[in-house]
């Protein structure tokens, strides 16, 4: 889907975002996505760990 995005693309994506945002909320959703994207990764990892107990 986002295979075709070159870096052009990813600086036309932070102009807007800066635009639309603002320079200060910007680090906070930054933040706010990464802690959102560690906590998804965590969950599926003991969804998986749970799935292979389970199969033993």
């Amino acid at each position: 889907m986002f295979s075709n995005i070159g870096f052009p693309g990813l600086i036309l994506i932070l102009i807007v975002a800066l635009i639309v945002f603002g320079p200060k909320k910007l680090p906070e959703i930054g933040r706010a996505l990464g802690t959102t994207l560690k906590e998804f990764k965590n969950a599926s990892q003991d969804i998986m760990n749970d799935h292979n107990k389970k199969k033993q």
